[in-house]
């Protein structure tokens, strides 16, 4: 039976109907479960978030089950609503979801509000797989212990450690320096790949954010606490960051590649 209220968004929660009931029509027998992971499974989900949905399928889908799908998610997109246009997901083949050697082979995935799927690592990553485990959102299907194996902590520690060496030019390769969002988005994430370096666990961006504050150097408090005041701008890409965030959001990551 497919959970009727997994978010507090009834909204959203009739999107996520939608998506499940044309995916098990795409898929078939293929089918295992579907799933809310990302920073609704992990309790911070708002209005400025994207939903991270993870499917999962008995084997890489064919290719009538692959434009099934894409034919399915060229329409959410278009339809009338709000958080139609804010889900990303992919399509996660079990045997993968077993061992970390799974880990890194590409699926079927669809970012944030497009309308086009790519095959794609984006969502076969440690940190995705430990907060589907620990804390994902049962839409329909086996619970996601039944199906993913323990993440070990030095694999999530090795990756958040590995990530924060390039993060800076990663995030300001496709998120230009120009854009408020832009800074604050590397801000957090230098603060989520901390925590889970610190804790072999991964936070929300929120939560990661608070965490810094009140464990990290004193130094970047004001940068921290503009980032957290400056949530509710959300995603405006005429939005210009505050004067000199940029640099300081520069030195925050090479100051936490460094304590990491």
């Amino acid at each position: 039976m497919l959970n009727p209220h997994p978010t507090r968004y009834a909204e959203l929660n009739g999107v996520l109907h939608d998506l499940v009931t044309g995916v098990q029509t795409a898929l078939g027998g293929s089918f295992v479960g579907a799933y809310v992971q990302g920073s609704f499974a992990l309790g911070a989900g708002d209005l400025h978030s994207d939903c991270d949905f993870l499917v999962v399928v008995r084997e890489r889908p064919d290719a009538e089950q692959e434009a099934a799908l894409r034919e399915l998610h060229r329409d959410l997109p278009h339809r009338e609503g709000f958080w139609n246009t804010h889900l990303e997901g992919s399509y996660a083949v079990a045997a993968d979801l077993r061992t970390t050697d799974g880990l890194d082979r590409e699926w079927l995935y669809v970012d944030h509000g497009h309308d086009e799927m790519e095959w794609s690592t984006h969502c076969n990553q440690p940190w995705a797989r430990w907060i589907l485990r620990e804390h994902g959102i049962t839409l329909v299907g086996p619970c996601p212990v039944d199906l993913v194996d323990p993440v070990p902590d030095d694999v999530l520690r090795d990756r958040a450690r590995a990530g924060l060496a390039t993060l800076t030019d990663d995030v300001l390769g496709w998120c230009p320096p120009s854009i408020g969002w832009c800074q604050r988005y590397l801000v957090v994430q230098a603060c989520r790949s901390l925590y889970t370096v610190r804790t072999a666990q991964v936070a929300s961006k929120r939560d990661a954010l608070r965490w810094s504050m009140m464990h990290g150097d004193p130094r970047w408090r004001p940068l921290l606490q503009q980032v957290q005041a400056d949530r509710d701008r959300g995603f405006d890409p005429h939005d210009e960051p505050r004067p000199g965030s940029v640099d300081e959001a520069r030195a925050f990551a090479a100051y936490v590649a460094a304590v990491a």
